[in-house]
């Protein structure tokens, strides 16, 4: 009987000063696969996809800048002290970087008139698949462990495994009766599992009903949010920062999907007549 999933790691490795890893390569080429992705319904829907690449250039610059620092103020009050605003160091966050992609491309979006709405419905399936994709790097390098656990699903470290820096303290050298240093949740590949699904859900919401513009991107909102607050209670006490009894990412996710029901109805009863779909 499986009494857990086990692989080794791909660890990080050094060239020179940098330190590599499949984590970032896999982020990259998931920005590259929703990029592709969101594009192509870009030009479906009728829009500008050349205004639309400009886009996704500030929206990278925007979204690294938000993976860094959207954890900074629950560092802080842990008492991580200023280091913790080092450009360079410290914890990278999804939901930041979904942040602040959002953010700079819906300026950049006004800068060169792209009608806002539409970008962003067309946005949300490259969001899904760009989390799929970039999940797979860390399954690569085992990162994103939650608490111990007795599911058979669960991801079993051995001796000798050199799992993500993160999750140092669960290496061992000594094993149970299972052969193992323990089991966990892999939440990364829960994450991953979980956007493959909404990613099937947005193309059904998207063929198959009649969704008005802005729903698309607020369903996302919404499923993801929700995604993340629930994932993250399997995460708690694994050294993630908090604020008060939840994660930070658990936080800004259930504040999310609030936001995103509150978009859903919105743009449910209001036609957005200036960036209404064009009509081919």
């Amino acid at each position: 009987m499986l009494s857990a999933i086990s692989y080794p790691p791909i660890p990080i490795w050094e060239v020179g000063p940098f330190r590599l890893s499949l984590h970032g390569v896999f982020a990259a080429l998931g920005f590259i696969a929703g990029a592709w992705l969101a594009t192509k319904f870009i030009r479906e829907k009728g829009l500008d996809a050349q205004k639309y690449q400009s886009v996704l250039s500030w929206g990278l610059v925007g979204a690294l800048i938000g993976a860094r620092y959207f954890t900074a103020p629950a560092a802080l009050i842990d008492g991580g002290g200023w280091a913790v605003l080092h450009p360079l160091q410290g914890n990278f966050s999804i939901m930041g970087g979904f942040l602040g992609g959002i953010l700079a491309g819906w300026w950049k979006m006004r800068a060169v008139d792209l009608a806002r709405v539409p970008a962003f419905d067309a946005s949300s399936f490259g969001l899904a698949l760009g989390t799929i994709v970039g999940r797979i790097g860390d399954l690569a390098i085992v990162e994103h462990l939650g608490k111990a656990t007795t599911v058979p699903w669960g991801y079993g470290i051995k001796p000798g495994y050199d799992v993500a820096p993160q999750h140092n303290g669960l290496e061992c050298a000594t094993v149970g009766a299972d052969g193992l240093c323990g089991t966990y949740h892999h939440v990364a590949a829960y994450d991953l599992i979980g956007a493959t699904i909404l990613l099937g859900v947005l193309y059904l919401l998207y063929r198959s009903f009649d969704v008005k513009p802005g729903q698309m991107i607020s369903f996302w909102v919404i499923w993801y949010g929700l995604q993340r607050f629930i994932l993250d209670f399997m995460r708690i006490g694994n050294g993630d920062a908090t604020l008060g009894p939840i994660t930070w990412n658990q936080a800004s996710g259930l504040a999310a999907a609030l936001l995103g029901v509150g978009m859903f109805v919105w743009f449910g009863r209001h036609k957005v007549e200036a960036e209404a779909v064009p009509v081919e």
